[in-house]
């Protein structure tokens, strides 16, 4: 079967806010995808992201994720050392006529986002009756 999403270099890159001038990492998530009898499943790492900081929208056969990682930092800390970066997560894909955008779900669970991209419904195949005149 052929792949039915794909990634793209895009335009969906959400244009920062104008109070927001501090400079951010922008990451490309890890991302697994496999194939079921219903549809396909889109697994994203998104470590720090949480529900009310990600955005997923299907726009023009486009699923674009974006998520935003806040600092962690309590008051008067000091940051002492850093594994990675504070930053953003953005990754797009192209949809398939196979997918039934109506139909898409998620979940967040620790980190890793969870995407049900179901299967389209084909109508079967009819015969059409044919009256003569």
């Amino acid at each position: 079967m052929s792949q039915t999403i794909s990634t793209v270099t895009s335009d969906a890159v959400p244009q920062p806010r104008a109070e927001v001038a501090e400079e951010r990492c922008l990451f490309t998530p890890p991302i697994d995808i496999y194939d079921t009898e219903e549809g396909l499943v889109l697994l994203a790492d998104l470590p720090g992201v949480n529900a009310e900081s990600l955005d997923l929208q299907v726009q023009d056969n486009k699923l674009a994720l974006f998520g935003r990682v806040a600092g962690s930092l309590p008051p008067n800390a000091r940051l002492i050392h850093q594994e990675y970066p504070v930053g953003d997560f953005l990754r797009s894909f192209i949809l398939s006529d196979d997918v039934d955008h109506e139909r898409i779900t998620a979940k967040l669970n620790n980190g890793v986002l969870e995407v049900f991209l179901p299967k389209a419904t084909r109508t079967q195949p009819r015969r059409i009756q044919v009256n003569a005149e």
